[in-house]
């Protein structure tokens, strides 16, 4: 692996390519640091000191922005829109008749599907930006802080205006980095834009696990964590890699004096075919009742319930609910982005088939039985992930940011395979040995 490394960087246009990606994600990382117009920072960092009640409320999207959202900067809202708007243009794909025909026209369809994900975005960070101003300024964003209402001294509507059009000027400057590494980098830009966020995160939660521990000074609970992540990366690589390859044959055609046709391929269906989108679908999904019940402030006893049984991410209540969504999620989510009657149709179309199945309607339920077989296994993977980290709460009395586990480490695992690959197939270009050495 570090041969490659060096390889990579002693190829002019890859290294340059690479540098180039690096000082974009500490271009990003330093926007991370920088606050809002019109935040008292003291009181922000005062608040962060005192209360981690905002980690849980609002743990996914601050691990998502890189810790920015807590501390109120303007790259706070971090990726997240923009995640949320591609889920929304992906969704809306299958239900309006237009945007499937422009997902069908190939790259001036695509370019024409990121053009409306890109004001879908905009629209998403004018409506998040403003319901943060509005938390922070109620001095509900860190819970019990003594100074939680004096996170926005000036309250005034031109402040309040201010701020959100500096959040969402924030996050449109994120979403052009990430198409400016997509263009001149390496890998795909949101995708190693949302590494960096959830990566930065990870040095300080391991230290607060150290220093939470209580064997050998922390340093025994340090080493377990450690561990622990090393076995969970292996077994992220493993299923994320895990396939069941579908061979397909495709008959020979005669055309004039020659012969096409007659290869064999396969269609690769992973195991985990819907990626960590059904852990986002759950997470968001179980935020809802808990902004619900924070916003309106009800004392009724529904509210009181979703209190002590759906904010805590440790009651037994939450994490059956949790499960069961991403199982469910996992489910809907390969229904919508994998068609077998499509697939089988265009097999049909070229004179594809698999071995011992007729071309056509079995074939399409052949695929389909295959599909939920390995689907089962793939969200029963993904509901254990995700409890991970409440799982080591609970045992190892570690804090909420335990960073192996859940939506990060599948991240991280899951983007990081991609840029290795890309950057294997950039240095075989270049370094192909040919048949003589």
């Amino acid at each position: 692996m570090l041969t490659a490394f060096a390889r990579a960087f002693r190829t002019p246009d890859l290294r340059k390519k690479l540098l180039f990606t690096l000082g974009i994600m500490v271009l990003f990382r330093l926007g991370a640091h920088v606050p809002v117009p019109g935040v008292d920072y003291r009181n922000v960092q005062t608040c962060m000191d005192q209360s981690k009640s905002g980690q849980g409320l609002f743990g996914l999207v601050n691990m998502f922005s890189g810790g920015a959202l807590l501390q109120i900067t303007i790259f706070a809202l971090g990726i997240m829109p923009y995640i949320t708007a591609s889920i929304i243009l992906q969704l809306l794909t299958v239900v309006i008749p237009r945007l499937e025909a422009l997902k069908k026209e190939g790259q001036t369809g695509q370019a024409k599907i990121t053009q409306y994900t890109r004001y879908l975005t905009v629209a998403l960070a004018v409506l998040q930006g403003t319901g943060l101003v509005a938390t922070a300024r109620s001095g509900a964003l860190f819970g019990n802080c003594t100074v939680g209402n004096q996170i926005v001294p000036n309250q005034s509507i031109f402040t309040t205006i201010v701020m959100v059009i500096t959040m969402t000027a924030g996050t449109s400057l994120i979403m052009w980095l990430g198409e400016l590494i997509t263009d001149r980098g390496i890998g795909n830009g949101m995708s190693i834009l949302m590494f960096t966020s959830i990566a930065a995160g990870f040095p300080g939660a391991l230290w607060a696990i150290k220093l939470q521990g209580k064997l050998m000074g922390g340093w025994l609970e340090f080493g377990l964590v450690i561990l622990c992540g090393l076995a969970m990366v292996a077994l992220v690589v493993f299923v994320e890699q895990a396939q069941r390859r579908i061979p397909v044959q495709y008959a020979k055609r005669m055309i004039g004096r020659r012969s096409y046709g007659g290869t064999s391929t396969y269609i690769p269906l992973k195991v985990n075919q819907a990626g960590v989108i059904p852990v986002i679908f759950a997470s968001s999904l179980l935020y809802i009742p808990a902004l619900l019940v924070q916003f309106t402030g009800s004392k009724a006893g529904w509210a009181q319930w979703i209190q002590a049984n759906l904010v805590k991410g440790d009651h037994p209540i939450y994490m059956v609910t949790y499960f069961l969504l991403i199982v469910f999620f996992a489910f809907f989510y390969v229904a919508i982005s994998f068609n077998p009657e499509e697939v089988a149709d265009n097999m049909k179309k070229y004179g594809g088939f698999i071995p011992g199945i007729r071309a056509g309607r079995p074939t399409a339920e052949y695929l389909s039985y295959v599909l939920n077989r390995i689907t089962w296994p793939g969200s029963l993977y993904l509901g254990l992930i995700a409890l991970v980290p409440t799982v080591a709460l609970v045992t190892l009395n570690a804090n909420q940011n335990f960073p192996f586990g859940g939506t990060s480490i599948l991240i991280i695992v899951g983007v990081g395979l991609e840029t290795v690959k890309q950057i294997e197939s950039q240095l075989q270009q270049r370094n192909y040995e040919g048949f003589l050495r």
